[in-house]
């Protein structure tokens, strides 16, 4: 396993992150478990939750699992999105960020976060309150460093300028979507990260399990993210997604590559990406996982494989200029 420094921050993190969101749904408690020990003994020391995954379960079993090796490990979590039928259960205004951070901590067993994300854009909180919050939870130690997930290119751009002008706690990490069927975030998110040196965790490199092949080609299955979750199904509905995967499916086999491996791999290999976030419901889908790092890819390949799907247009649309 390799390590890169998160942004600024000085921080070590390991070249994958794994996302606990399956922990107490699609996977049990021993299984997740015994997932964890896995990535652990692969080097992975950075894991990824949420609050509002299996409402709390996620963050009570992660816990179970740091309980002996905590010092070691660098631990995400985050807070925006509904983790309980109270009006005021979700946001980011300082009364709910201030309740659900104690909640997290005491769920996870812990008395400080690592990196502290908003899990999402609050459009009814001024940005400054939600950072002057934040600020004063950094101060009390319980957080460390502050990351967006799911945030626009001028939000993030907006909420820098805020802390910047008032120093305050500043966004240290960025948490995009991207893989190769949703590359939105190279248009003005990844540059925004590299200007600001910030880290940049992406989710979903598989898409959702499109990558894999998986939907394609096996008509049996039942128990799978696209199928489950309207959620999911809606993000990835375009007739193209699948185009792209089926074309990337039979890149993958005709290299001899494992599809959900060169996916990651795939991102790895863009300079910006810290680490991207891998998930999986059981031990076999994670030992598919695991061998991303470790696959080399030689410019022409990923130039074939970026070529698989269709590139964003520039920020500005001036099509010239690039």
């Amino acid at each position: 396993m390799q390590y890169k420094t998160l942004g600024k921050t000085g921080i070590k993190v390991s070249s994958l992150c794994f996302g606990t969101m399956t922990f107490g749904k699609e996977a049990d408690e021993i299984t997740s478990i015994k997932m964890f020990n896995k990535c652990r003994d692969s080097g992975i020391n950075f894991f990824d939750t949420a609050d509002v995954y299996g409402l709390g379960a996620s963050e009570k079993i992660l816990g179970k699992c740091i309980a002996h090796c905590r010092d070691k490990i660098i631990l995400s979590t985050k807070v925006g999105n509904p983790i309980g039928e109270n009006i005021n259960d979700k946001g980011l205004s300082r009364r709910h960020i201030i309740k659900a951070l104690d909640n997290s901590l005491r769920r996870l067993g812990t008395d400080y976060i690592d990196l502290y994300f908003l899990h999402t854009y609050d459009p009814t909180t001024p940005v400054q309150d939600t950072i002057n919050t934040l600020h004063d939870l950094r101060k009390q130690g319980k957080i460390l460093y502050l990351g967006a997930s799911n945030w626009a290119a001028w939000q993030i751009a907006l909420g820098l300028g805020i802390s910047e002008k008032k120093q305050l706690v500043k966004f240290e990490c960025i948490q995009p979507m991207y893989s190769l069927v949703k590359r939105q975030a190279e248009v003005e998110i990844f540059p925004l990260a590299r200007e600001k040196n910030m880290g940049v965790i992406t989710y979903s490199p598989l898409g959702a399990g499109l990558l894999t092949g998986k939907y394609i080609h096996n008509n049996k299955i039942t128990k799978a993210r696209l199928l489950e979750n309207e959620m999911y199904a809606k993000r990835y509905a375009e007739l193209n997604n699948y185009m792209v995967a089926k074309n990337f499916y039979k890149y993958a086999k005709d290299k001899h590559f494992n599809p959900a491996a060169l996916a990651i791999a795939w991102v790895m290999s863009n300079s910006i990406v810290t680490a991207p976030i891998i998930g999986a419901r059981n031990l076999d889908q994670l030992d598919q996982l695991l061998v991303a790092p470790e696959l080399v890819l030689s410019p022409e390949m990923i130039h074939e494989i970026t070529s698989l799907s269709i590139s964003p247009p520039i920020a500005t649309d001036r099509s010239e200029e690039k």
